[in-house]
């Protein structure tokens, strides 16, 4: 059974940074497609940040020049660094994972399977 666990998540004053972690198992999971998603209450799952086994990276126009999206393939690990951090991104964060090369990176639809979700919050 796939299963992605985030970590990381915590509170911060804005202008902050923190590191989400997102351990993906077992290690044959074939995930062609990783990205970050963040929801808060009463509003749609955002697309944050994705990228491909081809090298291929894309983010939101809001966490761009902030976030960057990275992974360790030796280790099955998904990571998001987010720098400087500002009391719009709060919002419990999902790792998600797909098998296929997804052309709607941002979008919920088409990620297989999906983590229990971390929660960022940041104080002004």
């Amino acid at each position: 059974q796939v299963q992605l666990v985030e970590s990381g998540g915590g509170s911060v004053q804005a202008g902050g940074a923190l590191r989400l972690s997102c351990a993906v198992s077992p290690a044959t999971t074939i995930r062609k497609t990783m990205a970050w998603f963040r929801q808060t209450p009463g509003k749609e799952r955002e697309g944050v940040a994705a990228v491909q086994t081809s090298g291929r990276i894309s983010y939101a126009d809001s966490v761009k020049g902030r976030f960057t999206i990275s992974k360790d393939d030796a280790e099955n690990i998904l990571y998001l660094q987010m720098n400087n951090l500002k009391p719009e991104d709060t919002a419990m964060y999902y790792c998600a994972a797909t098998r296929y090369n997804l052309l709607n990176r941002l979008v919920p639809d088409g990620y297989d399977y999906w983590g229990q979700g971390t929660q960022v919050t940041v104080s002004s």
